[in-house]
């Protein structure tokens, strides 16, 4: 036996306390959700479509049937194409501590198989679901017995009152650029981001520009002291999220953020089923001109997002809230029992 081995005698005992403050938080979380009338679902894993965006990446099998017939099938990046179903279905507050699976991913922050806690609430809006990951990232806390989250020496209260910030604030403020003249013009963005001291290569689209600023120049300010909502994405980083009614240049969509790190991802829900059809085909003509390979629609998806009623969700990484809430140093640490290649050397 190795001995850095996670099943090792003195690294289960290294990780223990980690551990089981996930269950203590997870069992705080089911418990708020419950007396909020939520419903848990439990969505199956193995589905015909992973998820439509281009640089999201899933796990491939094959289904066998009895005659011996082939079809392929994937293991889910997210349960949000079975729960915007179940919307639609009539379900209006449901969550689930899902299973979830994403190729290419590894690291300290990472794991190719997670758990994602996901929850919708038929007829709310943005600032509704943003105010239930502020309760949740404080219940977290309290289940974990500390007053703040940590990650990295950095740390962040998540009982002191959240920021709100915009993507144009967050742009000006940590990279000097202003967003709302650049929400076109791809090389100008470029430019722009050279002039702010990124190096950001030739060819580059304005996708690449967006994710290289906010990852290198404002990611690592946000969520300090205080939690961080990132919100106001421009329409071409909506994902599945709706027009802000005020400006269709922006969408509604925000993510959070404690630390530096990203913790959850949450919309106003798209359901303009031909505007999805239209977004998932450029992701996926997109995935096929970077990385050769595209996924299937889920037209019965597509379908469903057409008869569900407005609603507002949010996908947030529970792994990683145990990780700051338990003073983890790696998400491997909050894990039950890491998948093999995520077993490297620690920080």
């Amino acid at each position: 036996m190795e001995a850095s081995a996670w099943w090792s005698p003195e690294q289960h005992a290294r990780r223990r306390r980690h551990l089981l403050a996930r269950g203590r938080i997870k069992s705080a979380l089911r418990s708020w959700f419950e007396a909020q009338d939520f419903l848990e679902t439990e969505c199956g894993a193995l589905v015909a479509s992973p998820g439509n965006e281009a640089h999201l990446h899933a796990f491939q099998t094959q289904y066998v049937t009895e005659g011996g017939q082939i079809r392929t099938l994937y293991l889910h990046t997210s349960p949000e194409f079975a729960m915007k179903k179940l919307l639609a279905a009539g379900e209006t507050r449901i969550f689930d501590f899902a299973r979830a699976y994403r190729n290419r991913e590894e690291g300290v922050r990472h794991a190719p198989e997670f758990t994602m806690l996901e929850w919708y609430r038929a007829g709310a809006v943005l600032a509704d679901v943003m105010d239930d990951c502020a309760v949740i990232a404080r219940l977290a806390a309290e289940a974990a017995g500390t007053p703040q989250l940590v990650w990295k020496g950095k740390t962040c209260d998540p009982f002191a009152d959240p920021e709100w910030l915009t993507l144009a604030e967050a742009f000006d403020r940590y990279a000097g650029i202003d967003l709302a003249l650049h929400l076109e013009d791809a090389a100008a963005f470029r430019r722009a981001a050279l002039s702010a001291g990124l190096g950001v290569p030739e060819g580059a689209t304005w996708t690449d520009v967006f994710s290289a600023i906010l990852v290198t120049k404002i990611e690592p300010h946000l969520g300090m002291g205080r939690l961080t909502f990132l919100h106001r994405y421009p329409l071409s980083e909506a994902a599945l999220s709706r027009p802000a009614p005020d400006d269709p240049r922006f969408a509604e969509r925000f993510e959070l953020y404690a630390c530096g790190v990203e913790l959850a991802n949450g919309y106003r829900e798209l359901t303009d089923a031909g505007e999805l059809m239209i977004r998932q085909q450029a992701e996926m003509d997109l995935k096929e001109a970077v990385y050769g390979e595209r996924y299937p629609l889920d037209r019965d998806f597509i379908a469903a997002v057409a008869a569900m009623p407005e609603a507002s969700g949010v996908a947030l990484g529970f792994d990683r809230l145990v990780m700051l809430a338990s003073g983890a140093g790696a998400i491997q640490d909050v894990l039950w029992t890491p998948p093999a290649l995520a077993e490297t050397p620690r920080p």
